[in-house]
């Protein structure tokens, strides 16, 4: 029974000093808590901003491949348009008299195609002579000097250009004056 007592005068000579304090563990723990559920709101906040914005960015990607997805297409179909217009400015009025149903067909064919660009968004961009150069819309095929015009106008149009939506498919191909200012 003798050691009970020592025991109890080891612990009695122990200084409270030494003894966890409760108070300053759960202030500890509480500190440590919110710090890891400040990490935590950090994550999820980061988390919440990366999906927002892979939604936008997903959103705004099929917007565009809805405009812009038939777009090979497209280019690919100028080539068409192009052929059935040289067709017919190659008919005088002698031939189309002789092959009316011909012309008439090329000219169905040709509103047609028409028809379908404009449904699809495909504009004709088709300058006219006298018009200023545009380098957005137009591509220079060549400059000569032209009495009675200014430089940068359009002096002849070679072929029309056409764009997608906002987006330039080919560009007008056209001469341009190169007359010096007088």
């Amino acid at each position: 029974m003798a050691e009970p007592q020592e025991n109890r005068a080891e612990q009695a000579e122990t200084p409270e000093t030494e003894q966890p304090d409760p108070y300053l563990a759960l202030e500890r723990a509480t500190a440590a808590f919110e710090a890891e559920r400040a990490e935590m709101k950090d994550r999820l906040m980061r988390a919440l901003a990366d999906l927002e914005n892979l939604r936008k960015r997903s959103e705004k990607e099929r917007r565009e491949a809805a405009m812009y997805g038939g777009q090979k297409l497209a280019r690919d179909m100028l080539s068409v348009f192009d052929n059935l217009n040289r067709a017919l400015s190659l008919m005088d009025d002698s031939l189309r008299e002789q092959q009316k149903g011909l012309a008439e067909g090329l000219d169905l064919t040709l509103r047609d195609l028409m028809n379908v660009f404009s449904r699809h968004g495909i504009e004709r961009v088709a300058p006219q002579v006298g018009d200023q150069f545009d380098p957005h819309l137009h591509e220079a095929m060549f400059e000569a000097p032209l009495p009675g015009t200014k430089a940068g106008q359009i002096i002849q149009v070679v072929s029309d250009g056409f764009r997608l939506n906002d987006h330039l498919l080919r560009p007008a191909q056209v001469g341009v004056s190169s007359t010096p200012e007088s």
